[in-house]
């Protein structure tokens, strides 16, 4: 029997944009705490408060993007939010304050929550629907690519010239490359017709009801990971005696993203869908261990690897997860349903690590990640994967 075409022109361009997105937004990851420390004299509190507008702005947007993205006709909103991303990238280069980067800022996490949802719902109307499972790792590559890539490049641009401004540029310009290949994706026709105006609104327009169970165990999933992408540097030098290694450590767990991507696309499209979040979760509770226990470096960088494959096993899968439990025209609100519970995790990991980290310390934090994560599978194994096998609609 012939395989459906995955690899066409429209997903192809889908993803090529996806990374250019993505790797803007990872070129200036690193960089902005050093810009507004240097050019502003901020101090590390106005750091954090202005960074975390970004993370709060998405967040809410996230249930938002959903209906719009399942109201108005998909590629044009994409197309707009994208185009919206692009041009606040040119508010970095004018910031003459504080308060006027906050501004800014806080502008980009709202167009990102519109965006990214338009994006991957986009990149799923495009797929054929008996090789979904597949193409969803696979378009999740293009974004663990650019996190590999786009802080290595960062931190090279910013050696080289010395220039913050060469940074904002580059961002700027790939995701204007990224605007001109997503206007050449063809999104099926049935894919583009809104919902009937007389349709009245509900809350399951903005939040999958369905998901609430898989919701919550992907909440506890990404909780452990807020903390690992805030505090790593913190803890590997205050804890393991890394005085560098970030950079390295990312890039590890990138490609053990990637790797386990690939290789659980296939599963997915034959429904193992349950059994990969359930290998995922105790790939994570290796990694989490090594990185807690063995406090050496060759653990904490092989534990970056490790991370990465159990992540790169629960991301797509639950994202498989939340699609399958939705209709067609609720693919927008499980996007955003599956996307918003993973913004919620990390930012509740972000604040409760830190407070915990202040009362004793980084090791007591992430053992409270361990153990949430612990609670996590068993959650999934008995309450979110029965709801799932009883209600999926595909």
């Amino acid at each position: 029997m012939k395989k459906d075409k995955l690899w066409t022109s429209s997903f192809l361009a889908i993803s090529g944009g996806s990374f250019l997105l993505f790797f803007a937004f990872y070129l200036l990851l690193p960089v902005l705490p050093l810009y507004l420390m240097e050019r502003f004299e901020a101090n590390e509190s106005t750091v954090g408060m202005v960074l975390s507008l970004y993370t709060i702005t998405a967040l809410f947007m996230r249930p938002f993007a959903g209906f719009m993205v399942d109201t108005f006709p998909r590629k044009r909103l994409m197309l707009i939010c994208y185009a919206v991303f692009t041009c606040i990238f040119g508010g970095y280069l004018l910031a003459a304050s504080v308060l006027f980067f906050a501004v800014i800022r806080a502008l980009h996490g709202f167009s990102y929550g519109i965006v990214s949802v338009a994006n991957s719902t986009v990149a799923i109307d495009v797929m054929p629907s008996s090789r979904r499972g597949e193409g969803i790792g696979y378009f999740g590559v293009s974004s663990n690519l650019a996190m590999a890539v786009g802080p290595t490049v960062s931190l090279y641009l910013l050696e080289a010239s010395h220039n913050y401004d060469t940074i904002f540029w580059v961002s700027l310009l790939s995701c204007c490359v990224g605007f001109v290949l997503v206007t050449t994706v063809r999104v099926p026709a049935k894919e583009r017709l809104p919902r009937p105006a007389t349709e009245h609104i509900s809350f399951d327009r903005f939040f999958l009801v369905k998901g609430t169970s898989g919701a919550i165990a992907v909440s506890m999933l990404s909780f452990g990971y807020g903390m690992l992408s805030t505090y790593l540097a913190v803890y590997g030098r205050a804890e393991v005696g890394m005085e560098s290694g970030t950079g390295v450590f990312f890039m590890l767990m990138a490609f053990g993203l990637i790797f386990s991507r690939l290789m659980s696309g296939r599963l997915l499209n034959k429904g193992y869908i349950v059994r990969l979040i359930q290998v995922g979760i105790i790939i994570l509770f290796v990694g989490y261990s090594l990185f807690i226990f063995l406090k050496v470096p060759a653990a904490y960088f092989a534990s970056a690897a490790v991370l990465g494959m159990g992540y790169g096993f629960v991301c797509p899968s639950f994202q498989t997860y939340f699609i399958n439990l939705a209709e067609h025209n609720q693919r927008g609100t499980a996007n955003s349903t599956y996307l918003t519970s993973w913004d919620l995790g990390v930012g509740l990991g972000v604040l409760v690590g830190g407070g915990i980290a202040d009362m004793s310390d980084y090791t007591t934090a992430y053992i409270c990640a361990l153990i949430t994560l612990v609670v996590g599978y068993f959650f999934f194994r008995h309450i979110s994967a029965p709801y799932f096998e009883r209600h999926k609609l595909r």
